[in-house]
């Protein structure tokens, strides 16, 4: 599974990437996560508001970090 965060490094893209990767460890997901915070990459998503959660890629959220649970569900989609 290829797990994308759109952010420019704002604090709400770091808490994001702790949230999925605690997430996705608890389900035991195969998984990669990448940072993508060039501008222009996160537009081509249609993305305007960050942090974005891509899932192999689908976007999947934007603009909120979800809970840890939140995101289970999500993962598990």
């Amino acid at each position: 599974m290829k797990i994308q965060i759109l952010g420019t490094g704002c604090p709400k893209c770091v808490k994001l990437t702790e949230a999925v990767k605690t997430a996705a460890d608890a389900l035991g997901l195969a998984y990669e996560i990448e940072k993508v915070s060039d501008v222009n990459q996160i537009m081509a998503f249609g993305v305007m508001m960050t942090p974005g959660l891509v899932v192999d890629g689908d976007v999947k959220l934007v603009g909120k970090v979800p809970t840890v649970d939140e995101l289970k569900k999500i993962l598990v989609k």
